[in-house]
């Protein structure tokens, strides 16, 4: 009788002690190995993910920045003068277009793209005021009040500004201009490496000169009557 109860336990048994510690040690490298390989791609996985995420939304930011500049309106600061209220810098661009947004009026508004400082770090904002004629010997600034400010780009990316007319001679400062300029090019830059990005791009304006101008009895440009060759856009 006992000797058939052995046979049966014998037949029954499972894994022994060393099998289940060979076993678990084997299970141990092999999580080892698993969490060395994550841990050398998971970061680089992040980091890749990152650099589209920012991709993506500097690619917004200058859908916007051409949108508006390529809304830019040939308005004078008041009736005596013929130059176009447009304030263009490496840094900032000032300009006129029609009221955006989804509480506006008919009407103009002053907008200003470009750099401020904040909590130690560059950003770039969009920032707009009401149009009204300019008193004659006051500056701008002193005289538009921007408020509505809007972030486009943080740190550590800078976006700069160059202009070109129609002869596609880039500069970088269009003021006292008596034309818009042709083109605006927007370039953005990695701070750190000074690196010039892919999606930097060229918003052209669709507007050059006054829009007395397009009558066929318009008198613009110099007191003469003589209308610029603006060229094309």
């Amino acid at each position: 009788m006992i000797p058939a109860r052995t046979a049966t336990r014998t037949h029954e048994r499972g894994f022994t002690l060393i099998e289940t510690i060979v076993a678990l040690a084997l299970m141990g490298l092999l999580l080892s190995a698993l969490a060395s390989i994550t841990a050398q791609w998971l970061p680089s996985w992040n980091k890749g993910l990152d650099r589209i995420q920012r991709s993506e939304l500097i690619g917004i930011a200058l859908e916007r920045i051409g949108a508006d500049l390529a809304a830019a309106e040939f308005v004078a600061a008041n009736r005596d003068t013929h130059k176009p209220l447009f304030d263009g810098s490496e840094l900032s661009v000032m300009f006129v277009r029609t009221s955006l947004g989804p509480n506006a009026g008919p009407g103009l508004d002053v907008v200003r793209l470009g750099e401020i400082r904040d909590r130690g770090e560059f950003i770039t904002v969009r920032s707009q005021a009401r149009f009204t004629p300019l008193a004659d010997g006051v500056s701008l600034s002193e005289q538009v009040h921007l408020g509505s400010p809007v972030v486009l780009l943080r740190a550590p990316y800078r976006l700069s500004f160059a202009y070109a007319g129609a002869d596609r001679a880039w500069k970088n400062v269009w003021k006292d201009a008596d034309k818009l300029p042709a083109m605006i090019r927007l370039t953005v830059r990695d701070a750190a490496s000074q690196r010039v990005l892919s999606v930097s791009t060229i918003a052209p304006l669709h507007v050059q000169i006054p829009s007395d101008c397009t009558k066929p009895d318009g008198n613009c440009g110099d007191k003469s009557g003589v209308v610029p060759d603006q060229g094309k856009t």
